[in-house]
């Protein structure tokens, strides 16, 4: 799992966002906003709001957060198995 090190709200609703392994990357958040708990985005200043949370997430107030791994993965451009190999093993048959 990689973790958030830095995270910088940007116009647009963008996050720009460092990793603990380095990685620096702009993570396009739009199709989020004005979404269930991301309704709380309407307000523009929440989502300006964002900190790294204690396990690496990005936290924003009213208890939302987003999935470090899932924001790697769109800023990469990775597949979910190349950071979990675990998941491209096939399952056996019996």
């Amino acid at each position: 799992m990689h973790k958030i090190t830095e995270a910088t709200a940007l116009e647009n609703y963008r996050l720009d966002l460092v990793f603990d392994d380095g990685t620096r990357g702009i993570a396009d958040l739009s199709h989020l906003a004005g979404k269930g708990v991301f309704s709380a985005w309407n307000d523009y200043c929440v989502f300006e709001k964002v900190t790294v949370g204690k396990f690496g997430e990005s936290v924003w107030p009213g208890e939302i957060d987003l999935c470090p791994d899932s924001l790697y993965l769109q800023i990469t451009g990775k597949r979910a198995e190349a950071i979990f190999p675990g998941l491209a093993t096939k399952p056996a048959h019996a």
